[in-house]
């Protein structure tokens, strides 16, 4: 008996076989064309469902297709990849639930609320035990091997200053809302059981990475902060901010302090499977000094730019797509800040396999140089034409017991 396959099926085979499968057609709009393979692909992957659950996309891939992600926490841990591919977070350390929301004393915090599992010195898995909106007086500050991991609640970090990673290691931060962040400071708050410091103002950033090394950001949604969404300063670097949603806010990343901090010139992120959102403005990421990794994101508005630096970064950018808006001003990609072209010409920004739409465009610069894109290299490229499966679950996840996540 002939079997019939469907076209959309098809589609997804060529791409996969690409480029053995071109059709010799010549497209006249190729716009359209994208977005009907995207419609064909996201089609497929429903029919195939009952073969696989993998998306293609290697984190989730790793671990959503456990319906026993409940018991099986901590092996989240092992499935981060880039240059945060090592941060381990809490993983070989007990549970701590959280079940007060609240944030009473930040130097004397209350056992069972967030402030309090954060600055303990032990590795600590940390869960909620139900959906809770916590409103933090002052800034979280949290000690080395930590987890916090939001699956199986809605937990939203709102309203007050959010979380702060300053000269600590093996950070995740995984599942969570973190949106209207605000100042804090001039106020004592305890970082371990055994200390507590005077904090002058904060920028209220929604993650504020500062001196930190192994950390990984990855299935939040944020929005709406006072300074950045993520920011990287002060000698930074292994970090992976991967499948993350990002909406509604100026300044969204910055990775590096300023043009004069010379230490954040061994600083590498991983940016990879983000969707970057409605309402951004600019900084997706601004970077400085550095080696960057832009990988398979998601760049469906901005009203400046989207990509962009100063102090000379090396800026990798591999299989993104990039929507520009309308506003014929503003369809350039890139940005290079704080120097004539004369100097800027010779960083080393480059674009391999994005996809440009609406007249988006990148401006590279600088020469091959391969030793230094070698730094700025962390995993390997999809097509550009899978990014709207590899970023269909960016953001927090409606984790339940006893189903796939």
């Amino acid at each position: 008996m002939m079997t019939t396959i469907p076209f959309s099926l098809l589609i997804l085979v060529c791409l996969l076989m690409a480029p053995t499968c071109i059709s010799s057609s010549p497209a006249q709009d190729p716009e359209l064309i994208v977005e009907e393979v995207h419609k064909s692909i996201n089609a497929s992957r429903r029919k195939l469902a009952f073969f696989s659950c993998g998306t293609g996309n290697p984190i989730d891939d790793c671990w959503r297709c456990d319906p026993n992600w409940e018991e099986n926490r901590q092996q989240l841990a092992n499935c981060a990849i880039g240059f945060g591919k090592d941060a381990i977070g809490g993983r070989d350390g007990k549970i701590y639930v959280v079940t007060d929301p609240g944030d009473y004393d930040p130097v004397n915090p209350k056992p069972g609320t967030l402030r309090h599992a954060v600055i303990q010195e032990e590795p600590l898995w940390i869960i909620f035990a139900r959906d809770m909106v916590i409103k933090l007086k002052e800034e979280l500050i949290m000690n080395s091997f930590k987890t916090i991991d939001g699956r199986g609640a809605s937990v939203h970090i709102a309203g007050g200053p959010c979380i702060t990673i300053q000269y600590v290691t093996n950070i995740i931060i995984h599942g969570v809302n973190i949106h209207d962040c605000k100042q804090g400071g001039n106020a004592y708050v305890r970082d371990s059981p055994s200390h507590y410091g005077w904090r002058t103002v904060s920028d209220g950033d929604g993650v504020s990475i500062f001196g930190g090394s192994h950390v990984w950001v990855d299935h939040c949604s944020l929005s709406n902060c006072n300074d950045g969404l993520i920011d990287a300063i002060h000698g930074s670097t292994a970090i992976t901010i991967s499948n993350n949603y990002m909406t509604h806010h100026n300044k969204v990343m910055l990775l590096g302090h300023s043009d004069t901090y010379t230490q954040d010139k061994n600083m590498q992120v991983t940016i990879a499977f983000n969707h970057f959102g409605e309402g951004l403005v600019q900084r997706m990421p601004r970077c400085r000094h550095g080696y960057f990794h832009v990988v398979n994101n998601d760049h469906t508005h901005w009203e400046m730019y989207a990509l962009g630096g100063s102090a000379s970064p090396t800026i990798n950018s591999q299989g993104n797509r990039f929507l520009a808006p309308d506003n014929i001003d503003s369809k350039e990609v890139t940005k290079h800040e704080d120097a004539p072209e004369s100097e800027w010409k010779n960083w080393n920004w480059r674009s391999e396999g994005d996809l440009m739409l609406n007249g988006a465009f990148f401006t590279p610069s600088g020469g091959s140089a391969s030793s230094s894109y070698a730094k700025a290299s962390s995993l390997g490229a999809k097509p550009s034409t899978l990014v709207s499966s590899l970023t269909s679950g960016a953001g927090s996840l409606n984790c339940r017991k006893g189903k796939r996540c």
